[in-house]
């Protein structure tokens, strides 16, 4: 039942952070970029409707991302509420006190996602997008701080992988922060979605090195309630044989990430473009055609001296001919 729920989490954290990298990529992209120049009054039309249309089309991407949101967060809060109801079954205290941090989290993504899709989808709540920002950075910051203080066992692998954990928690929280500053930037959705994606991958990561024989030998699971479990090594050479592998796989995880964002980023800029206006651009070759028809040459040192010899000879013979004026004209004789 553990293993079925890290892998439903990850699943979910995998779906919506790719959700929202391809939105956040899709309505980057500007549609009348490559569009036939037209009169005033018709391109100032077009753009109009363009960017109603684009408005209506954000708020329908960012609305299916807040109910997607709200159903993982609430099928969190239902499986933290079961753990909490099993460990004080079990009378474990610490598996209850870490659940009820379990179920704060949650329920600050539920609140996220539920006031993000009242004020984007049906505007009965007139708050500022900054608010959903900082709700969901409350939320992050929380949750990083979960896996950061989770220690029950100093000796236990899976602190290894909550470490690891760490990392794609922080990319979500810098680029929350990020989006506080810039709201109308589309570049920390897209640094939100990787970072989503990566926590999911590596939570069925861990389903799967917790509760199945792909562990690493010599070490086993300990569990004492549902939600309280400890990974126990038999010696200090399975220990950091474990860890090791840990790592390992944590490195193959993001570099299996690196490869399927450059290739789908690869088939977008295919079928759309790349995103961005460069209609500015130009090309080094039409800043060099310029340069196509200038001579250069270059004088040896030699051939400098040979005419200052020359100067000197027949000075006189050309100061009889040609004399300079004042204001830099010759005066012929």
């Amino acid at each position: 039942m553990a293993l079925f729920t890290y892998t439903m989490a990850g699943a979910g954290f995998i779906l919506i952070g790719a959700w929202e990298a391809l939105t956040s990529s899709n309505s980057s992209r500007n549609p009348n970029q490559n569009s036939p120049p037209s009169s005033t009054s018709t391109s100032i039309r077009t753009s109009t409707q363009a960017s109603s249309s684009r408005t209506k089309k954000n708020q329908f991407y960012s609305s299916l991302t807040f109910i997607s949101v709200s159903v993982l967060s609430f099928l969190f809060v239902l499986n933290s509420m079961v753990s909490f109801v099993d460990a004080f079954n079990s009378r474990d205290k610490v598996g209850s006190a870490l659940q009820l941090q379990v179920l704060a989290i949650a329920s600050l993504f539920l609140l996220y996602s539920i006031t993000g899709f009242l004020v984007n989808f049906t505007n009965s709540i007139p708050l500022p997008c900054s608010i959903l920002s900082l709700i969901g950075l409350f939320a992050f910051v929380e949750e990083f701080l979960l896996f950061y203080l989770q220690r029950k066992d100093p000796s236990g692998i899976e602190n290894r992988y909550f470490d690891l954990l760490l990392v794609p928690i922080t990319v979500c929280l810098f680029s929350t922060v990020m989006e506080l500053r810039s709201p109308t930037s589309n570049y920390p959705k897209l640094a939100r979605g990787v970072g989503l994606i990566l926590q999911g991958t590596w939570f069925v990561q861990m389903g799967l090195s917790f509760y199945t024989s792909l562990i690493t030998s010599g070490c086993s699971l300990h569990e004492k309630s549902r939600g309280n479990y400890t990974l126990r090594c038999k010696g200090h050479p399975e220990y950091h044989r474990a860890r090791a592998i840990a790592t390992l796989q944590f490195n193959c995880h993001l570099a299996l990430l690196v490869v399927s964002i450059v290739g789908v980023y690869s088939l977008f800029v295919r079928k759309y473009g790349a995103p961005g206006d460069f209609t500015q651009y130009k090309p080094l070759s039409a800043e060099m055609q310029q340069f196509e028809n200038a001579q250069f040459t270059l004088d040896a040192d030699d051939d400098v001296g040979e005419e200052i010899k020359e100067e000197d000879n027949g000075g006189q013979q050309r100061l009889g001919v040609v004399e300079s004026g004042a204001n830099g004209y010759g005066t012929h004789k």
